[in-house]
């Protein structure tokens, strides 16, 4: 019954309110006529701005148009932003709407075949139907059928208990797990890979994904082995292809007949088959409630024992040495068999033969026998306890084909991965998660009470079958001793019942493997996560995943191939445990992580068990197969790295990234604590890049030289400044930045922010950029080559000033001049130098840069050397032993030289050079000083006109003067004078003397500059200390030049300025 309101009028209640109009105005109207669809909204908004006689009535009237006139009014003041904030009644239609197709399945089939297909009603399915049933249908399978009994009899009754109780708890607490990751949300087709990969991300949700999907694809190889191995033994056992009688032949009569099953499976599969298992939902009903007749009953088959032996029933006409046929004694079919050309077996005629009940039942006492285990090797006759019997003294290996023996060796951790399998169909209903009327609350109950109720039963079953069963008929695997599965003989009325029946919930499991594994395979093709897997995401018109089903095909025949369920079933155990580990790592990371996501309807859960249940996947997989267990993690592992290095990008919010954000968190806090000691001291670079025209990096070899430098370690902070006055312009400056960092293979964060200068963008980033300890002590930007060329020198002055704001703040600072020659990182330097000349001391990072840089595999070949200049007054030799000493005790292998600069004039050349340099310095500032004149005198004259125009506008009428009167004002007078003086200075710059301060830094530069040439001209790369900036300002004029007489003839130069603290140290 739809809702409705009433819209009473604000305006003028006292006139209206007996008249008829604002009486019909006022009838109510239905939230459906206020809550439109978005397009008639606006359709609505346009057609009101035109008529604004309607916008200033405050009522609603029966009339259609003035009610949606209303309606588009109503929500005037959002419609603006409706196309980013939709109304209401649209996201309320979109979730009525919804669709639990994965996400891109339509579009992607849609585009497939080019037509828009009809939206069809899904079936909705309860828990008992949807989730229950298959869940028990999964989990009662080959494993109870052909060898539960087998595994009770082999382990005992106590070891069989704790191998199922094992498992049982495993699975129930992954249930748990999945039941609170199931109920957090809509969990649309795709069941556990969906959960994983939303969980814990694109990579563990991909490695996990396909392992269950190698899991699902063994299970189906397991569940045709065990139709095959049922057709063979129990229905048509004449039906062999290899007609041997050896173990050899059996398993190649196995693969015969499982490929051509799987291959009518996979038609069957591809064709299209909805109940695939429709076959096999009544057999395991009956299989349950067979157990009744465990009792104390008349004798139901028995066992032929030769000593304490046991035969194969199939030769047995009568379990006895003699009979007795018309009163005369002859000799039964047995001596036929153990006797041959008059030599009879020596066992068989020490040893009687005796018959004892197969099922002696409940009251027998047979249960403390079967309590304990019956391991041994592959071989071994199978034997009654406490039962006489005369040993052979010459064993006859002939005639042991007529004993039930082990055919494979036997022990605990084997029967571990063999059994576990029978409990691994907890995702059934999860699986069908879209097909379910209310998942949220049937996969929990349906599958919770799933495990209980199968847990009942194998708990049951192996207390029964040890307290019912005779050890010798347990232990023997394929039922030879009594003609067939061992638990056929419980069935009512027959035990073709048994037969009949795990054959068909074999084939039917196995349809559903090879139904299920290619969509999800295909499922995980249409994420993108892997890119090798997209030709799985295709499939037929209807959305069958044909490729996904061929590949299914291709590696279920492996598992046939192998032809033995105790190999298979380990495989599968592998793939599975994996499985349950990470959907019980899911919970337990969203549950302590406590995300605002992360809340469950199901409530009955806690990290304690997720955790529990994760260890006890863990340990399974090891008891299983350690070997196996080590290659399964080693393909999760392959294929997480791919994904994370090749594979997509995907953002699903998923655990993993909030767990780096707390773990970062954390960390960052921790560093805050205490102060960083010398030996943790690491290069964090913030690297400095500039722009050009096309808004991309300027030098991108600077982001190569970083990443040389970092080797991947450490924190990069690759920043530029956008000249804007609006955030606006920063669209696509960070993508640029981040195209970059990619293409160099430079790993760190991109910055970039909006600033009137580039001078004040840089001052920001220099003091503000990182946070708490990851912060960055080391700033890297490039030479500016061409500060010579800008007439305002704007160039200069950013350098300098960032030199000076990297000395107050204590970072180290590194220029690269020529950066565009540095190697890239696809080149290998074959052999050379790295040179430090180490002219003071001011922390030790010149000598660690080079170190670190040998690291990477771009400078690897390439040697240290050490250069320091010695004055008159040291002694060279033993300045060079102890620098020796010192480079030992840094553990850096690099070659050691004193230069020796001797006290020399000052030459001609030095003197013109400093002469030259200031002359043009003092150009420049003529230059400057006359254009800001001219643009300061230009100012005032539009100054003037426009307050004589607006004084003379204000003036009532009068006549106006024809005469224009020039007058001189005290401003144009100083720029009068400011010209002569111009005139005057620059007379005076040809005649002036160099200042002698000037004079010896200059000589300075100069010798120093001709020693590091001589020395390291050809060196691949030359680290100097730089020299800093005059205390003074009115030097900085002079401080590049000097800058540049020192670097001149070098090729590859690295400036490097400390930022005053030690960063390298001779302790451990």
């Amino acid at each position: 019954m739809p809702t409705n309101f009433t819209v009473v009028p604000v305006e003028d209640v006292e006139d209206g309110s007996n008249s008829p109009a604002a009486s019909e105005e006022n009838k109510p109207i239905s939230l459906g006529k206020i809550f439109q669809d978005q397009e008639n909204v606006d359709n609505l908004q346009e057609s009101h701005s035109d008529d604004g006689q309607q916008e200033s009535s405050p009522f609603i009237s029966l009339d259609n148009d003035e009610e949606q006139s209303y309606d588009g009014k109503n929500m005037a003041l959002y419609e603006e932003e409706m196309d980013s904030t939709p109304m209401v009644s649209s996201l309320l239609n979109k979730l009525a709407n919804y669709t639990n197709l994965t996400q891109g399945v339509r579009e992607h089939e849609e585009a497939e075949d080019g037509a828009t297909r009809v939206t069809v009603m899904v079936p909705q399915m309860g828990t008992f139907i949807g989730v229950y049933l298959p869940c028990m249908q999964n989990i009662l399978g080959v494993i109870l059928f052909l060898r539960l009994t087998w595994i009770v009899g082999t382990a005992g009754i106590l070891e069989s208990f704790a191998i199922v109780f094992m498992c049982c708890v495993c699975t129930f607490l992954t249930a748990i797990s999945m039941s609170a990751i199931a109920t957090n949300g809509v969990v649309p087709a795709g069941g556990s890979y969906y959960m994983i990969s939303r969980s814990l991300g694109p990579e563990f949700g991909g490695a996990v994904g396909l392992c269950f999907y190698l899991g699902t694809t063994f299970a189906g190889s397991l569940y045709i082995l065990g139709t095959i191995e049922i057709l063979l033994i129990y229905i048509v056992p004449t039906a062999t292809v290899f007609k041997e009688s050896n173990n050899e032949a059996m398993l190649n009569n196995i693969r015969v007949y499982g490929t051509c099953c799987l291959i009518l499976m996979a038609l069957v599969v591809f064709v299209g088959v909805r109940e695939q298992a429709g076959f096999s939902k009544l057999f395991w009903l009956i299989n349950y409630f067979s157990y009744l007749k465990m009792e104390n009953a008349p004798l139901l088959c028995s066992v032929c024992l030769l000593g304490n032996r046991s035969l194969r029933g199939e030769m047995i006409q009568s379990c006895s040495k003699m009979e007795v046929v018309k009163n005369v004694s002859v000799r039964t079919n047995l001596w036929d068999f153990f006797c041959t050309n008059e030599t009879c077996d020596e066992y068989f005629l020490l040893n009687n033969l005796t018959e004892i009940k197969a099922i002696p039942g409940l009251l027998s006492g047979i249960i403390k026998e079967n309590l304990w285990s019956h391991y041994g090797p592959a071989g071994t006759m199978i034997e009654k306890e406490n039962h006489y019997s005369v040993p052979a003294q010459v064993p006859s290996n002939d005639k042991n084909k007529y004993f039930v023996f082990n055919d494979i060796t036997t022990y605990f951790t084997l029967l571990v991965g063999i059994y576990f399998p029978s409990v691994t169909g907890i995702m059934a209903g999860s699986n069908r998660s879209g097909d379910l009327r209310d998942a949220q609350r049937s996969i929990p109950t349906g599958t919770i009470l799933a495990i209980l109720t199968t847990s009942f039963v194998y708990i049951s079953f192996v207390v029964l079958f040890g307290a019912c069963i005779e050890g010798v008929v347990l232990r023997d695997k394929f039922g030879y001793s009594v003609n067939n599965p061992v638990i056929g003989a419980l069935a009512w009325p027959s035990p073709s019942v048994i037969v009949i029946g795990s054959f068909f919930s074999c084939c039917g499991a196995g349809l559903q493997s090879l139904t299920g594994a290619p969509r999800l395979l295909q499922a995980i093709a249409r994420d993108g996560i892997i890119p090798f897997l997209h030709v799985f995401g295709h499939g037929k018109a209807n959305g069958e995943p044909t490729w996904a089903l061929l590949l299914t095909v291709g590696i279920c025949e492996i598992g046939i191939l192998i032809a033995s369920l105790e190999e298979v079933a380990p495989i599968l155990s592998m793939f599975f445990l994996m499985c349950y580990l990470f959907v019980n790592l899911a919970c337990a990371v969203q549950t302590l992580l406590r995300t605002p996501n992360w809340r469950p309807r199901f409530k009955f859960y806690h990290w304690t068990l997720s955790f529990l249940g994760m260890s006890l996947c863990l340990s399974l997989m090891f008891i299983c197969s350690w070997y196996y267990a080590l290659v399964a993690m080693l393909i999760a592992s392959c294929i997480y790295k791919y994904i994370e290095y090749r594979g997509a990008v995907k953002e699903w919010g998923d655990g993993i990234r909030g767990l780096s954000l707390n773990a970062a968190r954390y960390a960052l806090v921790r560093l805050e604590e205490v102060p960083l000691h010398t030996k943790n001291w690491r290069p964090q670079v913030l690297v400095l890049c500039k722009l050009d025209a096309d808004l991309s990096v300027k030098h991108p070899r600077l982001l190569s030289f970083t990443s040389q430098l970092k080797a991947g370690k450490g924190l990069t902070i690759v920043c530029s400044v956008l000249e804007a006055v609006c955030l606006g312009s920063l669209s696509c400056e960070p993508s640029n930045l981040k195209q970059a960092m990619a293409a160099e293979k430079t790993k760190g964060f991109s910055h970039v922010i909006v600033s009137s200068s580039l001078r004040d963008g840089f001052s920001i980033l220099i003091q503000s950029a990182g946070l708490g300890g990851m912060k960055h002590n080391t700033v890297l930007m490039a030479w500016p080559a061409a500060w010579t060329q800008h007439r305002e020198s704007s160039a200069r002055r950013n350098f300098i000033e960032t030199v000076r704001e990297t000395t107050a703040a204590q970072q180290a600072l590194l220029v690269a001049k020529n950066i565009d020659s540095f190697p890239d990182n696809h080149e290998r330097l074959k052999e050379g130098t790295i040179d430090v000349w180490w002219i003071v001391h001011d922390g030790g990072l010149l000598m660690l840069l080079p170190f670190l840089l040998i690291q990477h595999k771009v400078w690897r070949k390439c040697k240290m050397r050490i250069f320091t200049v010695a004055q008159m007054d040291d002694n060279s030799i033993r300045m060079k032993k102890d620098l020796q000493k010192f480079v030992y005790e840094l553990r850096l292998d690099a070659e050691v030289e004193v230069v020796e600069m001797h006290e020399s004039d000052i030459s001609a050349f030095t003197y013109e050079k400093t002469l030259v340099m200031e002359q043009r310095s003092q150009m420049l500032k003529q230059m400057q000083l006359s254009r800001t004149e001219r643009e300061r005198e230009a100012q005032l004259i539009h100054d003037r006109n426009t307050a004589s125009h607006s004084s003379m506008s204000d003036k009532a009428a009068g006549a106006t003067s024809d005469h224009v009167h020039m007058t001189w004002t005290k401003d144009k007078l100083i720029n009068e004078r400011n010209k002569q003086r111009e005139g005057m200075a620059v007379k005076d710059m040809f005649n002036m003397r160099p200042n002698q301060t000037n004079v010896r830094r200059m000589h300075t530069a100069v010798k120093l500059n001709e020693v590091v040439v001589r020395k390291s001209k050809d060196s691949e790369l030359v680290l100097l200390n730089m020299p800093g900036p005059p205390k003074n300002k009115k030097g900085d004029d002079n401080y590049m030049e000097f800058l540049e007489v020192l670097m001149e003839g070098l090729d590859r130069v690295l400036l490097v300025r400390g930022g005053g603290r030690e960063v390298i140290t001779i302790y451990s």
